[in-house]
């Protein structure tokens, strides 16, 4: 049973009793995502004719950010009825799913899979110890005591470098590698995937990703729930199916763990396997639910920019006299709820945010630099033309290289323990959600600043210089670099820290004023409903007031912690302009792009067209033919290796960086 897929403890009446919840959910979800679509189209068509000039980077953009670097190689699983500890070739593909097969062959020809499982909500453990604890609480017998009636399979295993995935909702799988390397290996390319699939909507700058995020946050408040936590880690079926098993599990625990067979930890592995059936079924229904709103979202979407576009300025001033007779009416209440345990704490919480984030950007930092410096020693040193292609390579896989930025994402990670004591009492509970965006950053600026180089490289590199002049060129390059970096770095640390501080203060604050909202609002509501559109609801309006006073207040703070020079300029480019007359700056999240359904979930890892092996980063049209940077990522990859000969003397760059070759499959393998 453990890891495999056996037919769904679920008889028809519950089947049917799932499906009734996530209908209802869905009755209830999707009027608040239709407003929050409209919202989202007034804040776009807002944004495009605000005369404010967006905040310009400096690195140039990484467009093919690549997926999770595939991971493959054996491993034992425990698996079977009863429980078995048998060997299975397991492969991490590049979208964050696991797979596992009965030997290596079936995988190589094409075969199907033992079983798979995307890791969204997963988390690895490492330590027997730990986890077999985390069994023990999931079904306490009655007497408090750990019941040892049946051979416990997992303190007999075979080998000592365990690995287990642990979900809420789903069933658990258990893996053990042959070596601690192996371990380690697995444990760092899981936790990637992990990330890469939770972050797919925080990641997103799509209109519809951040009117998604909106409306959960709004069903749920709409639900007494106002604390933000990693519900929102994951696609839009992903998130909706953790919202509704977060309300059944009280249902399911009281109803069925009472009459679960076993003892101990057998019954602890029935729980999961039950939690994993109505989290399929759940999963299923959503997913099916959101599919068939598509179309309908599409039309929504394309009607709404035909009629807000020609109404936007007089909804804007609309909006505006209506947000100032608000802010006077909330003004005072409001100032003092800022003034009580907000204030105190705020101050502390923005100071860990900041030195979280600027610590993994200086291992960032260091990394980068630390990759030129390796390139021009190798220059120096007239390496070999194998050694320089491997040492190009090597540079330009950084950004997905687990093993070597790690280094960076520890240093996130290591602040979790103290942020989730800070921000508990608020009611956030999403401190993975935090630790990832720290981490989903330092990746896209390691990618953007590899990208700059590799360009910047190709540009000055010709033909006509030698070793030590080519060295002095790529130190040149790595200065501005750097400097690009630096700058590009500081404005994402404060979008990334301001839109976390708001996530973490704003449902507090308006959890506190909820009471005045109800009896305060339906006197303003004859104006709005008068304008007649979606896009502009009362609701909507109070809380851009409540977020403009706490974005003032943010700011106040970032301003202490970075510098008032760090903060002076514009946080979020246009996006805040229509918004900031008055005082009330929407939150917006940083990314990439949104997967409406599980088939759109690629497309939104800016994947190339070609092949996930195929990466390939910005080249500029002015490049040189002679340079070898553009070379390593020409576009197609032609079969061409007899034109890819070494071109000029022995004192052309075409020596020190000779073309990688094009490859198929997988990328060269590290030595």
């Amino acid at each position: 049973m453990m890891g495999g897929r056996p037919s769904s403890p679920l008889d028809k009446r519950q089947q049917q009793h799932v499906t009734d919840r996530v209908d209802a959910l869905l009755r209830s979800f999707l009027p608040c995502y239709r407003g929050q679509l409209a919202a989202s189209v007034l804040r776009q068509v807002a944004c495009e004719l605000s005369p404010q000039e967006p905040a310009g980077c400096q690195l140039l953009r990484s467009k093919k950010l690549p997926r999770v670097r595939e991971h493959r190689g054996p491993l034992v699983h425990l698996r079977g009825h009863p429980p078995q500890w048998q060997p299975v070739f397991c492969v991490l593909r590049g979208d964050g799913r696991l797979e596992w097969f009965s030997h290596r062959e079936e995988y190589e020809d094409g075969g199907r899979p033992l079983g798979s499982t995307a890791l969204t909500g997963y988390t690895v453990l490492t330590c027997q110890r730990e986890y077999l604890r985390l069994l023990d609480t999931l079904c306490p017998d009655a007497s408090g005591a750990h019941t040892q009636e049946e051979a416990d399979p997992l303190l007999e295993m075979p080998v000592g470098c365990p690995l287990f995935l642990q979900h809420p909702f789903r069933r658990h799988l258990c893996f053990s590698a042959a070596t601690r390397e192996a371990q380690r290996a697995w444990r760092l390319a899981l936790q990637g995937g992990i990330r890469l699939r939770g972050t797919v909507l925080q990641r997103s700058q799509a209109p519809a990703a951040w009117a998604f995020l909106e409306a959960v946050r709004l069903y749920r408040q709409h639900q007494g729930h106002f604390g933000d936590d990693d519900v929102t880690l994951g696609s839009d079926a992903e998130v909706l199916t953790a919202v509704l098993m977060r309300e059944l599990l009280p249902a399911l625990r009281a109803q069925t763990l009472p009459g679960l067979r076993g003892a101990g930890r057998t019954r602890a592995w029935a729980w999961t396997e039950l939690l994993d059936a109505v989290h399929a079924a759940v999963l299923a229904r959503a997913s099916a639910g959101l599919r068939a709103f598509q179309p309908e979202k599409d039309e929504l979407l394309a009607a709404l920019e035909r009629t807000i576009r020609p109404d936007v300025d007089q909804m804007l001033r609309l909006r505006a006299r209506v947000a100032g007779r608000l802010r006077a009416e909330v003004q005072g209440p409001l100032e003092s709820c800022l003034r009580g345990k907000v204030a105190v704490q705020l101050p502390r919480i923005t100071r860990t945010l900041v030195s979280t984030v600027e610590a993994a950007l200086v291992a960032v930092q260091t990394l980068l630099a630390r990759g030129v410096d390796r390139l021009s020693r190798h220059l120096r040193g007239s390496s070999s033309g194998a050694q320089l292609r491997k040492e190009v390579y090597a540079f330009g896989e950084m950004p997905w290289d687990p093993e070597l930025m790690q280094i960076c994402y520890q240093e996130a990670e290591q602040s979790r323990g103290c942020l989730g004591r800070l921000v508990a009492p608020f009611g956030f509970l999403g401190t993975q959600s935090l630790v990832f965006g720290a981490q989903d950053l330092a990746q896209q600026l390691m990618a953007d600043a590899v990208a700059t180089f590799l360009q910047l490289a190709d540009q000055c590199l010709t033909t006509a210089l030698d070793c030590d002049q080519a060295a002095r060129q790529l130190e040149k390059v790595r200065a501005r670099v750097l400097k690009k970096f630096r700058s590009d770095s500081g404005s994402a640390r404060r979008r990334r820290v301001r839109g976390w501080l708001l996530g973490i203060f704003l449902p507090f604050v308006l959890s506190q004023l909820e009471q005045r909202r109800r009896v305060e609002l339906p006197a303003f509501e004859a104006d709005v409903l008068a304008m007649g559109s979606p896009a502009l609801t009362i609701e909507g309006i109070y809380e851009d007031v409540i977020r403009g006073v706490l974005s003032q207040r943010i700011d106040g703070e970032l301003k202490k912690a970075l510098g008032a020079a760090d903060v002076s300029s514009t946080l979020d480019g246009c996006s805040e302009a229509p918004w900031d007359q008055v005082g009330a700056a929407p939150y917006l999240n940083l990314a990439s792009s949104f997967p409406a359904e599980s088939r759109a979930f690629t497309d939104s890892l800016c994947l190339p067209e070609s092949s996930s092996f195929h990466w390939r980063l910005a080249v500029s049209p002015r490049n040189k033919p002679s340079s070898c940077f553009r070379s390593r990522f020409r576009e197609g990859f032609p079969q061409c290796s007899s034109r890819l000969a070494f071109r000029g003397d022995m004192h052309s760059p075409w020596r020190w960086f000779p073309p990688i070759l094009p490859w198929s499959g997988q990328p060269p393998p590290r030595e």
